[in-house]
């Protein structure tokens, strides 16, 4: 497959440093880790630089704390920053990630992690990200804790957040990235990029080779 020379002002055309309002307009914040790397159409984004995994500690849908570094190691794992009220964007992108998944073999499904981070964590507590968890994979991993803990963390990947804030319509809006950055169970290291745009043939066809820490 023919693939291009991407740089960070490319990327911006797939979420690398746009925020997403879900069910609104995007924004765009310059605050994040500049990303390059080799683009394959509607696929992935195989990074030039990959990302090491951040240190973060938060808390499990058991309330209990989880290491991610300590938790994923050696595991192919997938990474996304979203909010559970999100009407569009969040419940599309972790339910095409389901989808794929149960197309895998019983034992390559065990070995992928698929972790969710709340960017609205005044709203998305440890229940309530276990029952919209649920009803996408039991399996999938979610995670809340302190805002500024998980920005920090989001930005290390290339991935802009912002706090939660109400509109005038009282509704509540959390601005976030939606790429997924998938970490290579061989280096640890956050490795490909797939923006909003991907879909379940996108993922069902790459994650055998995700699993195996290699490029789709």
């Amino acid at each position: 497959m023919r693939t291009t020379r991407v740089t960070i002002a490319a990327l911006v055309a797939a979420a690398a440093l746009t925020l997403t309002a879900c069910g609104g307009e995007p924004a765009k914040t310059d605050a994040v880790t500049q990303i390059t790397g080799q683009s394959k159409a509607g696929t992935a984004t195989v990074l030039d630089r990959p990302f090491d995994k951040p240190e973060l500690v938060l808390t499990d849908t058991t309330g209990k704390p989880w290491n991610l570094r300590e938790q994923t190691k050696g595991k192919p794992t997938l990474i996304y920053f979203g909010y559970t009220n999100c009407p569009d964007v969040c419940p599309l992108t972790m339910s095409n990630i389901a989808v794929a998944k149960k197309a895998l073999p019983k034992a390559e499904q065990d070995k992928l992690q698929v972790v969710f981070v709340t960017t609205d964590p005044e709203r998305d507590t440890p229940d309530s990200l276990a029952a919209w968890l649920r009803a996408q994979d039991p399996s999938f991993i979610g995670l809340t804790g302190d805002f500024a803990t998980i920005q920090t963390a989001a930005r290390k990947l290339g991935i802009g957040i912002e706090a939660a804030k109400k509109e005038t319509d009282g509704s509540v809006v959390s601005m976030h990235g939606a790429q997924v950055i998938a970490f290579s169970p061989k280096s640890d290291e956050g490795y490909l990029l797939y923006g909003e745009g991907t879909t379940v043939d996108d993922y069902t066809k790459d994650l055998p080779k995700i699993i195996k820490g290699e490029n789709p």
